[in-house]
Parts: C-alpha cells; sequence; structure tokens
C-alpha cells in the first residue's frame, strides 16, 4: 500500500535530518575528546538540508490550516520564523568561520536552542491531525 506523505510532514522530516548533522556538529565543538576536524561536506549537508526544508515549509504552510480543533493553528508559521531566525544565526556563524574567525560557543548555543525550538514546534504543527 503506497504512503502518502505530505508536504508538511517532508519539510518535518527534512528539518529533522538537518537537525542530526547539526548535533553531530555541536558534538564535535562541544567536547573536545570527540573533537574532530568537522568535514566540510557535513556543514554543506546541514545547510543544504536546512534551506531544502526550509523551502518546503514555506510551500507546505501555504496549504489547508491545520490544528484549529487544539489550538495549535499558528505553530506553522510561529515555527517558520523561529527557524528563520535559526537560520540567521547560522549564516552568522559560517560568514564567522569563512573570514578565520573563531565561532563563540554562544552564538553555537543560541542557534542551536532556535534551531530545536522550530523543530518541536514544528513537529507539534505537523502531528496534530
Amino acid at each position: 500500500m503506497p504512503v502518502a506523505v505530505s508536504m508538511l510532514d517532508l519539510a518535518t522530516l527534512i528539518i529533522a535530518l538537518a537537525a542530526v548533522a547539526g548535533s553531530v556538529l555541536a558534538v564535535g565543538r562541544m567536547y573536545p575528546a570527540a573533537r574532530m576536524a568537522r568535514p566540510r561536506a557535513l556543514v554543506v549537508i546541514h545547510l543544504v538540508l536546512a534551506v531544502a526544508g526550509y523551502f518546503v515549509l514555506v510551500v507546505a504552510l501555504r496549504g489547508p490550516i491545520r490544528g484549529a480543533s487544539a489550538g495549535t493553528q499558528s505553530f506553522g508559521m510561529i515555527a517558520a520564523v523561529v527557524l528563520a531566525l535559526a537560520a540567521a544565526l547560522g549564516l552568522a556563524m559560517l560568514a564567522l568561520q569563512q573570514r578565520g574567525r573563531r565561532v563563540p560557543a554562544l552564538l553555537v548555543g543560541v542557534h542551536a536552542t532556535l534551531a530545536v525550538t522550530g523543530v518541536v514546534v514544528l513537529a507539534v504543527y505537523a502531528l496534530e491531525a
């Protein structure tokens, strides 16, 4: 039996995969024992997944409103705004790295906090039938 996947489900999946890649990058940065040379490929994968997932999310939000019965109808837009803020900080971190400057741990932490918040809010929105 074929399974129908909505645009919102696809966006949630892609953004969740971007979060997993970002988590691997964060662990490599935060734990000196696990310190690895952050492979550029993983940074690029994280970036491409995040951009693709955000694009699919924006397209999905143009569809029918969901979550009105549970009061979560605005969660999709909230997730999009929070993820956009996380993306802005991610681009700032990329710019610092490209200039050969060290990325402050606080910036990494705020980026990760916003990203996780956006993923959780998006998951609640996507899972609300």
